[in-house]
């Protein structure tokens, strides 16, 4: 194994742990490590595993957009809604170690929603639709590293 291929190795592990604490650009992460090694392969192989990594992108940001975005659009939670969320999500990062975020993402997207819908049972549902809807795509997105991370690594032991 080259150089490269040692360091895209974390690069993938760490993408890996962006995807579930939305913090880092995961998948970002991954393409670009595939980039990286691409450029540094330089073969036909390598070229398809980046076209490919790139056709799995972008398939997987489709997917994103058509499956949660559009069952939160039919439930009436705005995006502006997750922003709050995440912002709420980021000082109880700080403030609860290891858990903030957790708690703070659904407690920012249920006072919204409470704003929003005036009673605690719809804004609690909006809550679980938000929820899910980020739930789908953290698996959208991990699916679709663990496939581009299955089609590295097969390029890397049958094809280099």
């Amino acid at each position: 194994m080259s150089a490269v291929e040692w360091i895209v190795i974390p690069v993938f592990l760490v993408g890996l742990l962006g995807i579930v604490i939305p913090v880092l650009p995961g998948l970002l992460l991954i393409v670009a490590a595939v980039l990286v090694w691409a450029l540094e392969q330089q073969t036909p192989a390598a070229w398809w595993v980046l076209a490919l990594t790139g056709a799995l992108f972008a398939a997987c940001l489709v997917l994103e957009f058509a499956i949660p975005g559009k069952r939160m659009k039919a439930a009436g939670v705005k995006t502006s809604t997750l922003v709050v969320g995440v912002l709420v999500a980021i000082p109880c990062a700080f403030l609860i170690p290891v858990v903030g975020a957790f708690i703070g993402f659904p407690l920012g997207i249920f006072l919204v929603e409470l704003s929003r819908r005036g009673g605690r049972a719809q804004a609690w549902g909006a809550t679980k639709h938000a929820l899910k809807a980020v739930g789908m795509n953290m698996l959208i997105e991990f699916v679709t590293a663990m496939l581009i991370i299955g089609l590295w690594v097969a390029a890397v032991i049958f094809w280099t």
